[in-house]
């Protein structure tokens, strides 16, 4: 069995007075505490993959997180398009928390089509920047770059490319000056 440790909590609404897992009207989580017991109307945080379980189950709300809202995402993405560097998302797993949310609990979340529509489309700036920064990193033939404020998963998404960019740059580099790259490992 596959265990997940997710660090962002999100509050729920708990819908029925049930007892949902273990002893002692809570559930029992492995290094993460005991979480309950768990009073119906009362927002309480948890893990993400347990406000999904119970959400599935239908035996709670989930409440989106602040950042999840559509003037906040749209004064993200307008500031993404003005500047040249990539600025700081609200999460570093903001593609992912979102993709999650929508897939689950969509209808807890206000004006869900638009927010997905905004965060997809800071999303592919974000992307359009980064091959841009990656065209312009192999055209100057740097030996390394400073990706700040980019997330793993964009960086995963071009990782491939770029490392196949390095490889070849590398290789010309060593074609084009030979002797020198001889003189550089004598040491």
């Amino acid at each position: 069995m596959l265990l997940l440790r997710v660090q962002w909590n999100w509050y729920i609404w708990l819908l029925s007075s049930r007892t949902l897992v273990g002893s002692g009207g809570g559930v029992s989580g492995i290094e993460l505490g005991d979480l309950g017991p768990f009073n119906p109307g009362l927002p309480v945080e948890v893990p993400l993959w347990l406000a999904i379980n119970l959400k599935q189950r239908q035996k709670c709300r989930v409440i989106p997180p602040e950042w999840m809202d559509v003037e906040k995402l749209e004064e993200i993405r307008d500031k993404e398009r003005k500047e040249d560097t990539f600025t700081p998302m609200p999460n570093p797993y903001y593609m992912e928390l979102t993709k999650l949310l929508l897939n689950h609990a969509s209808d807890n979340i206000p004006k869900a089509d638009e927010i997905r529509t905004l965060i997809k489309d800071t999303w592919d700036t974000r992307i359009a920047k980064l091959r841009l920064s990656a065209d312009s990193f192999v055209r100057q033939q740097e030996a390394h770059a400073k990706l700040d404020n980019l997330t793993l998963m964009e960086i995963n998404t071009n990782g491939a490319f770029l490392t196949q960019a390095l490889n070849h740059m590398y290789k010309l580099r060593t074609n084009l000056h030979p002797a020198e790259s001889a003189q550089s490992q004598d040491f």
